[in-house]
């Protein structure tokens, strides 16, 4: 049975997370719709009511004072027994509004019914209104019909404004509260008759439905604010949710990163010490110091031998390198150095292999370049690499140039350019990856691990430098390493002390006294 890689078992068991965390954000929205009393969410519903029991709450001192000064009023024209009675019972039925807006309050959240406390809001909402509706028995107790009508129409607009306000988060509990003392009054007026007293109930009818209206456009704007603040949470949520996951697979990464680099560093000294062993006898077998080999054969293959284990063992110092600077352990031992010669050091080491494929190697260099402060062995590492790439990839009779100069801002650089096959665009970025070749270079060298430019990179990075490839298909590649400003060590000029005139004169002074 075929094993499924690993990073598609991840991305199967990531989708099997969204689908699922879909799913139940599903059933959830469709509880919450199911569970609602104004068909949106039952938290929705929650949030609205809150609003209302805290708008009932927090009038329930200013009312009862407001009765007192309509009850008062009113004494003008009714007696101030009626008035009264009038004021204490709109305040008894408010203080039954209040009284269930405080149960709610103290109700715990995860109890809530929507649809049971919209009822028991809009019953007693609707003894509030009845007893706001009494004050058109004031015409049965009043000798001045004219100044009456007119002492209602001022009371009731008052309380349906106020009423509308206080419950504009609950449509219902303004009609509840609102319509009674609306229709009452409006029908007293018109019985009373006169053309005043029937314009004020039509003002009244009219007001009723200008108020209704209103307090369902401000429910309606309150219902809209709720569910943009609910969407923010929930995307907030899934932000960091998404952080979460990311972080976990951030240190994830990190751990295979450090395993694989552990790994790498374990094996390759595993590696070196039996390859050591080997092309020591290679060498040995090679050299015929034991003797002349009766098969001349076996001095090739004894060179064969040297030289795949030459190439192995490059190719493990080179993953052990990876594997150092990628796990933070790969320190520079910091000197003073000279590029020029580093760079002419490298430029000997490769000359046989580059005459041996008729490749012209030139070298160009500043003069008087001062050293850099870097390590030696890693910047020798650097140009040996850039050299050998080049080498590598360049056709027989071609040319490699090296060049160590000022880099425009004042730092220094290394330069290897060639005049080999190219590399394609699109596969640049491979290239500069660890383990990565391009296609045309696979088919028109010898092989390699692909570590080599991964390697400079990273040196160069350690040096606070940087690495740039430039090629064109069929003209060529140049890679150019540049050290930074800082590191290149200028000479200092000379400090000349200069001594103050009268300080001369004193110790002339001094010395002929």
């Amino acid at each position: 049975m075929p094993i499924e890689p690993a990073h598609q078992a991840d991305v199967r068991s990531q989708m099997g997370r969204d689908l699922r965390r879909t799913a139940q954000r599903t059933v959830f929205d469709a509880r919450q719709r199911l569970t609602s009393s104004s068909g949106t969410r039952a938290s929705f519903d929650f949030e609205l009511l809150d609003e209302y029991a805290d708008s009932r709450i927090s009038s329930a001192l200013v009312l009862p004072v407001m009765f007192a000064i309509l009850a008062l009023f009113s004494s003008l024209w009714v007696l101030p027994f009626i008035a009264a009675g009038w004021a204490g019972l709109v305040a008894a039925a408010n203080l039954g509004v209040v009284f269930a807006a405080r149960r709610f309050r103290r109700a715990p959240p995860e109890q809530f019914i929507a649809a049971r406390w919209t009822a028991t809001f809009v019953t007693v909402e609707l003894i509030y209104g009845i007893a706001w509706s009494l004050l058109a028995t004031f015409t049965l107790f009043g000798e001045d019909s004219a100044g009456l009508a007119v002492v209602m129409f001022a009371l009731a607009l008052i309380g349906i404004a106020a009423n509308s306000v206080s419950t504009r988060t609950l449509p219902a509990a303004t009609v509840m509260s609102t319509l009674p003392v609306a229709l009452t009054v409006a029908i007293n007026l018109a019985v009373i008759g006169g053309t005043l007293n029937w314009s004020l109930a039509a003002v009244m009818v009219g007001a009723e439905i200008f108020f209704v209206y209103l307090a369902r456009q401000m429910h309606h704007s309150k219902l809209e604010e709720i569910m943009h603040q609910a969407e923010k949470d929930q995307l907030i949520n899934e932000l960091e949710e998404a952080r979460e996951m990311s972080d976990e697979a951030r240190r994830h990464a990190e751990q295979a990163n450090i395993a694989k680099s552990q790994f790498l560093a374990t094996m390759s000294h595993e590696l070196r010490t039996p390859l050591n062993a080997i092309i020591g006898f290679s060498e040995v077998l090679q050299s015929e110091l034991l003797g002349p080999h009766q098969v001349v054969q076996y001095k090739e293959y004894a060179g064969d031998i040297h030289r795949s284990g030459q190439h192995l063992l490059n190719l493990i110092n080179e993953l052990l390198d990876l594997s150092r600077i990628e796990a933070g352990k790969y320190e520079l031992n910091e000197e003073a150095v000279s590029l020029v010669d580093i760079a002419e050091d490298c430029r000997r080491m490769v000359e046989i292999r580059a005459k041996a494929k008729g490749i012209e190697l030139s070298f160009i260099h500043g003069n008087n370049l001062p050293k850099l402060w870097g390590d030696e062995r890693a910047i020798r590492q650097v140009a040996l690499n850039l050299l050998s790439n080049a080498i590598k990839f360049t056709p027989q009779s071609g040319k490699v140039a090296l060049t160590v100069q000022r880099s425009p801002d004042g730092g220094q650089s290394l330069s290897v350019r060639d005049n080999g096959p190219g590399i394609p665009e699109e596969e640049i970025a491979t290239v500069l990856s660890s383990f990565g070749q391009g296609s045309l270079a696979q088919k028109t060298a010898e092989q390699g691990a692909g570590l080599g430019l991964p390697i400079v990179q990273k040196i160069m990075e350690l040096h606070q430098g940087r690495f740039d490839l430039f090629s064109k298909l069929r003209f060529g590649t140049e890679v150019i390493a540049t050290f930074p400003r800082a590191r290149v060590m200028d000479a200092l000029a000379p400090v000349v002390e200069k001594r103050q005139r009268l300080q001369i004169y004193s110790e002339a002074d001094g010395t002929h006294g």
